[in-house]
């Protein structure tokens, strides 16, 4: 009776080492299968990509180049770079590519890369790849492609150049009182603009054909917003102190806003507005200068912005002006 008692004793715990080696067994596969896996690393993106002035992927040999994207890291940015490169079954008349790297992105998570460089003098004109590099701290790259097309200045099909960026105050019957700036001539050194003054903003684009249009605006620099071409204008932040247009210019030449040229004769045009005033000069309604574009003591960017709709090209320039309201 008692052996027989402890032979059904002994027999579960003969079962206790298999049971003990299946664990083991178990354990040691996960911390295998465990140590296989690897991490996924986040690769860094890039969104709102302009390459070239109104994104028109053209660039002009000797002459200030347009670059913008947003980045967003995997981890933390290494640095970013844009490399111009031929392009295989191309012809071009010699060798030539271009590289720039900005460095000063390090350790950030994202970053708004806003770029001007100068396309080099030793350029060669033709179509080349325009390769965006952002390399990641986590090992990753990434690498975006565009197409860029490189001109000497007298191969563009349209070379438009702002010629004269003029502001005067006038009086009511626009007789110039005070040059305020005037791009080909003295200026006044003192640039303030006071309430209930007179001015106008004026200007001449050469080089010109086909469409096209241009803003004069007013912006309080405390809004950190100076836009480089039409469409990126936030007419809530921007008074506008004139605007004009050119139609169907079958030949090359210059437009100027103090003529109105839809008229036959042709007509002066008299662009003002006042300092203070209620409402701006913007088409086709006048909006009302109020809330962020509200008139306040300070500084002021007043600048011209081109842009050819035929063939999407265009320019900018801005000076400084201050304006007392008191």
């Amino acid at each position: 009776m008692n052996k027989l008692f402890l032979k059904n004793r002994t027999g579960p715990f003969k079962r206790i080492p298999l049971l003990f080696a299946l664990l083991i067994s178990v354990i040691l596969f996960s911390c295998k299968d465990e140590e296989d896996i690897v991490p996924v690393l986040q690769e860094p993106t890039i969104e709102k990509v302009e390459v070239g002035l109104n994104n028109n992927e053209t660039g002009v040999i000797g002459r200030d180049f347009h670059f913008n994207a947003d980045v967003i890291a995997g981890d933390r940015i290494e640095d970013i770079q844009v490399k111009i490169l031929q392009r295989s079954g191309e012809t071009y008349r010699g060798v030539w590519a271009f590289e720039i790297k900005w460095p000063q992105y390090k350790d950030a998570k994202n970053a708004n890369v806003h770029a001007h460089f100068n396309i080099p003098n030793d350029a060669i004109e033709g179509t080349y790849d325009f390769v965006i590099i952002v390399n990641d701290q986590n090992g990753t790259k990434l690498e975006e492609k565009r197409n860029i097309s490189i001109y000497a200045p007298e191969n563009l099909p349209v070379d438009p150049q702002i010629s004269i960026l003029g502001v005067t105050e006038v009086d009511e019957n626009h007789d110039e009182k005070r040059t305020v700036y005037y791009s080909q001539g003295p200026h006044d050194t003192d640039r303030q603009l006071n309430r209930n003054e007179i001015i106008s903003t004026f200007g001449n684009v050469s080089g010109i054909k086909g469409d096209g249009r241009v803003y004069f605006l007013m912006i309080n620099k405390k809004h950190n917003h100076r836009p480089e071409t039409i469409d990126a204008i936030d007419f809530s932040m921007a008074i506008v102190s004139d605007f004009w247009q050119h139609k169907d210019m079958p030949e090359t030449g210059i437009f100027t806003s103090l003529i109105d040229w839809s008229t036959t004769p042709l007509t002066i045009r008299k662009p003002a507005i006042v300092i203070g005033a209620t409402h701006d000069k913007n088409v086709p309604e006048p909006s009302p200068i109020t809330d962020l574009k509200t008139w306040e003591t300070g500084d002021y960017y007043i600048g011209i912005i081109y842009h050819n709709d035929t063939y999407n090209m265009g320019l900018f320039q801005y000076i400084e002006v201050s304006v007392n309201m008191d």
